[in-house]
Protein backbone atom coordinates (compact mmCIF):
# COMPACT_ATOMS: atom_id res chain seq x y z
CA UNK A 1 0.00 0.00 0.00
CA UNK A 2 3.07 2.66 0.33
CA UNK A 3 6.20 1.79 -2.38
CA UNK A 4 9.23 4.39 -2.44
CA UNK A 5 11.71 3.88 -5.08
CA UNK A 6 15.30 5.29 -5.22
CA UNK A 7 14.75 8.45 -2.41
CA UNK A 8 17.95 10.55 -2.00
CA UNK A 9 17.84 13.49 0.32
CA UNK A 10 20.95 15.92 0.60
CA UNK A 11 21.01 18.75 3.24
CA UNK A 12 23.88 21.14 1.99
CA UNK A 13 27.08 18.73 1.37
CA UNK A 14 25.55 15.90 4.09
CA UNK A 15 23.94 13.30 2.03
CA UNK A 16 21.42 11.98 4.44
CA UNK A 17 19.22 9.05 2.23
CA UNK A 18 21.58 7.67 -0.61
CA UNK A 19 18.73 5.66 -2.57
CA UNK A 20 16.61 3.97 -0.35
CA UNK A 21 13.28 1.66 -1.70
CA UNK A 22 10.83 0.42 0.67
CA UNK A 23 7.53 -1.21 0.73
CA UNK A 24 5.03 -1.04 3.35
CA UNK A 25 1.81 -3.68 2.99
CA UNK A 26 -1.38 -2.95 4.58
CA UNK A 27 -2.56 -3.96 8.58
CA UNK A 28 1.74 -4.29 9.46
CA UNK A 29 3.36 -2.94 12.25
CA UNK A 30 6.92 -1.96 10.60
CA UNK A 31 9.87 -0.39 12.76
CA UNK A 32 12.86 1.11 11.63
CA UNK A 33 15.74 1.26 13.82
CA UNK A 34 19.24 2.28 13.31
CA UNK A 35 21.88 4.22 15.33
CA UNK A 36 21.50 8.15 15.23
CA UNK A 37 22.10 10.30 11.67
CA UNK A 38 21.21 7.06 9.87
CA UNK A 39 18.37 8.92 8.28
CA UNK A 40 16.09 7.35 9.87
CA UNK A 41 13.51 10.32 10.73
CA UNK A 42 14.52 12.45 7.70
CA UNK A 43 12.84 9.10 5.76
CA UNK A 44 9.99 9.46 7.91
CA UNK A 45 9.16 12.92 7.09
CA UNK A 46 9.72 12.21 3.79
CA UNK A 47 7.13 9.39 3.11
CA UNK A 48 4.62 11.43 5.11
CA UNK A 49 5.19 14.14 3.01
CA UNK A 50 6.42 16.40 5.72
CA UNK A 51 9.37 17.03 3.72
CA UNK A 52 10.32 16.41 0.03
CA UNK A 53 12.92 14.79 -1.49
CA UNK A 54 15.67 15.36 -4.53
CA UNK A 55 14.88 12.74 -5.70
CA UNK A 56 13.14 9.66 -6.21
CA UNK A 57 9.08 8.09 -6.12
CA UNK A 58 6.92 7.93 -3.43
CA UNK A 59 2.90 5.70 -4.23
CA UNK A 60 0.01 5.55 -1.43
CA UNK A 61 -2.94 3.85 -2.41
CA UNK A 62 -1.26 4.05 -6.28
CA UNK A 63 -1.38 7.83 -5.79
CA UNK A 64 1.94 9.47 -6.62
CA UNK A 65 2.45 11.27 -3.11
CA UNK A 66 5.68 12.97 -4.89
CA UNK A 67 3.51 14.72 -7.87
CA UNK A 68 1.70 16.54 -5.60
CA UNK A 69 1.63 19.82 -4.29
CA UNK A 70 0.22 22.63 -1.94
CA UNK A 71 -3.05 22.53 -1.34
CA UNK A 72 -3.68 18.95 -3.07
CA UNK A 73 -0.74 17.57 -1.11
CA UNK A 74 -1.89 18.67 2.15
CA UNK A 75 -5.67 17.58 1.75
CA UNK A 76 -4.05 14.06 0.84
CA UNK A 77 -2.14 14.02 3.84
CA UNK A 78 -4.89 15.32 6.35
CA UNK A 79 -7.46 12.32 4.93
CA UNK A 80 -4.84 9.68 4.63
CA UNK A 81 -1.98 9.88 6.50
CA UNK A 82 -1.46 10.18 10.50
CA UNK A 83 1.53 11.31 12.48
CA UNK A 84 2.40 10.45 16.27
CA UNK A 85 5.71 12.15 17.40
CA UNK A 86 7.65 11.95 20.52
CA UNK A 87 6.35 15.24 22.08
CA UNK A 88 2.92 14.67 21.34
CA UNK A 89 1.77 18.66 20.14
CA UNK A 90 -1.29 18.94 21.69
CA UNK A 91 -2.94 22.11 21.98
CA UNK A 92 -2.75 23.78 25.00
CA UNK A 93 -6.09 25.54 25.06
CA UNK A 94 -8.06 22.52 23.42
CA UNK A 95 -9.66 19.23 25.45
CA UNK A 96 -9.06 15.76 25.09
CA UNK A 97 -11.80 15.71 22.82
CA UNK A 98 -11.07 19.09 20.68
CA UNK A 99 -7.40 18.08 20.15
CA UNK A 100 -8.69 14.69 18.78
CA UNK A 101 -11.60 16.04 16.66
CA UNK A 102 -9.01 18.90 14.87
CA UNK A 103 -7.53 16.86 12.00
CA UNK A 104 -11.91 16.06 11.12
CA UNK A 105 -12.78 19.85 11.26
CA UNK A 106 -9.55 20.61 8.97
CA UNK A 107 -11.27 17.46 6.38
CA UNK A 108 -14.42 19.42 6.73
CA UNK A 109 -16.11 16.86 9.05
CA UNK A 110 -19.24 18.15 10.41
CA UNK A 111 -19.28 18.75 14.70
CA UNK A 112 -21.63 16.12 15.25
CA UNK A 113 -19.34 13.40 12.62
CA UNK A 114 -16.13 14.72 14.21
CA UNK A 115 -17.11 14.28 17.97
CA UNK A 116 -18.74 10.81 17.45
CA UNK A 117 -15.35 9.38 16.20
CA UNK A 118 -13.40 11.63 18.51
CA UNK A 119 -15.55 10.10 21.55
CA UNK A 120 -15.24 6.91 20.36
CA UNK A 121 -11.78 6.49 19.56
CA UNK A 122 -10.84 8.49 22.84
CA UNK A 123 -13.36 5.06 24.89
CA UNK A 124 -11.20 2.88 22.67
CA UNK A 125 -7.78 3.89 24.09
CA UNK A 126 -9.72 3.88 27.72
CA UNK A 127 -9.91 7.98 27.83
CA UNK A 128 -13.89 8.01 28.07
CA UNK A 129 -13.04 9.52 31.59
CA UNK A 130 -10.92 11.92 30.49
CA UNK A 131 -11.72 13.85 26.92
CA UNK A 132 -13.30 16.79 28.76
CA UNK A 133 -9.47 17.23 30.33
CA UNK A 134 -6.82 19.52 28.97
CA UNK A 135 -3.09 18.34 28.33
CA UNK A 136 -2.16 19.94 31.48
CA UNK A 137 -4.44 17.77 33.52
CA UNK A 138 -3.34 14.27 32.08
CA UNK A 139 -0.18 12.18 32.48
CA UNK A 140 2.50 11.68 29.72
CA UNK A 141 0.60 8.31 28.52
CA UNK A 142 -2.78 9.72 28.78
CA UNK A 143 -1.78 13.00 26.28
CA UNK A 144 0.63 10.38 23.73
CA UNK A 145 -2.92 8.28 23.56
CA UNK A 146 -4.41 11.48 22.72
CA UNK A 147 -2.11 11.73 20.18
CA UNK A 148 -2.66 8.62 18.67
CA UNK A 149 -6.71 9.00 18.38
CA UNK A 150 -5.67 12.32 16.75
CA UNK A 151 -3.67 10.89 13.92
CA UNK A 152 -7.19 8.16 13.90
CA UNK A 153 -9.70 10.08 13.26
CA UNK A 154 -9.58 10.30 9.61
CA UNK A 155 -9.68 6.81 9.09
CA UNK A 156 -5.59 7.27 7.91
CA UNK A 157 -4.49 4.58 5.78
CA UNK A 158 -1.04 4.84 7.50
CA UNK A 159 0.15 6.23 10.96
CA UNK A 160 3.71 7.22 10.81
CA UNK A 161 5.40 7.64 14.35
CA UNK A 162 8.72 8.80 15.16
CA UNK A 163 9.95 7.86 18.46
CA UNK A 164 6.42 7.57 20.01
CA UNK A 165 7.49 6.08 23.37
CA UNK A 166 10.76 7.83 23.66
CA UNK A 167 9.64 10.80 25.72
CA UNK A 168 7.70 7.82 28.63
CA UNK A 169 8.37 5.90 30.88
CA UNK A 170 8.72 2.12 31.10
CA UNK A 171 5.38 1.36 32.11
CA UNK A 172 3.89 3.79 29.97
CA UNK A 173 6.19 2.74 26.64
CA UNK A 174 4.68 -0.98 27.75
CA UNK A 175 0.72 0.66 27.40
CA UNK A 176 1.68 2.01 23.76
CA UNK A 177 3.36 -1.09 22.75
CA UNK A 178 0.65 -3.10 23.14
CA UNK A 179 -1.90 -0.59 22.18
CA UNK A 180 -0.05 0.01 18.60
CA UNK A 181 -0.57 -3.88 18.55
CA UNK A 182 -4.21 -3.62 19.47
CA UNK A 183 -4.68 -1.41 17.30
CA UNK A 184 -3.15 -3.42 13.99
CA UNK A 185 -5.22 -5.99 14.92
CA UNK A 186 -8.82 -4.43 15.63
CA UNK A 187 -8.68 -1.49 13.26
CA UNK A 188 -6.29 -3.49 10.61
CA UNK A 189 -4.15 0.20 11.17
CA UNK A 190 -1.09 0.31 9.29
CA UNK A 191 1.79 1.68 11.24
CA UNK A 192 5.68 2.77 10.10
CA UNK A 193 7.61 3.52 13.15
CA UNK A 194 11.23 5.16 14.14
CA UNK A 195 12.35 3.47 17.31
CA UNK A 196 15.17 3.03 19.87
CA UNK A 197 13.00 0.87 21.45
CA UNK A 198 14.26 -2.26 21.25
CA UNK A 199 10.69 -4.21 22.99
CA UNK A 200 8.50 -1.83 20.95
CA UNK A 201 10.32 -3.05 17.61
CA UNK A 202 10.52 -6.82 18.54
CA UNK A 203 7.13 -6.17 18.53
CA UNK A 204 6.61 -5.86 14.73
CA UNK A 205 5.63 -7.49 12.07
CA UNK A 206 9.25 -6.31 10.18
CA UNK A 207 12.13 -4.31 11.24
CA UNK A 208 13.97 -2.55 8.80
CA UNK A 209 17.64 -1.57 9.87
CA UNK A 210 19.03 2.06 8.48
CA UNK A 211 22.81 2.60 8.73
CA UNK A 212 24.15 5.47 6.80
CA UNK A 213 21.29 6.70 4.59
CA UNK A 214 20.51 2.90 3.35
CA UNK A 215 17.96 0.20 4.74
CA UNK A 216 20.11 -2.61 5.38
Amino acid sequence: MLTARNIHKKYGTLEVLKGVDISIESAKIISIVGSSGAGKSTLLHILGSLDSADQGEIYLHNEALHLLKGKKLAAFRNRHIGFVFQFHHLLPEFSALENVSVPAWIAKKSKKEATTRATELLDMLGLKARMHHKPQEMSGGEQQRVAVARALINQPAIVFADEPTGNLDSTHAKELHQLLVSLRDNLQQTFLIVTHNEELAAMSDAILHMKDGRIM
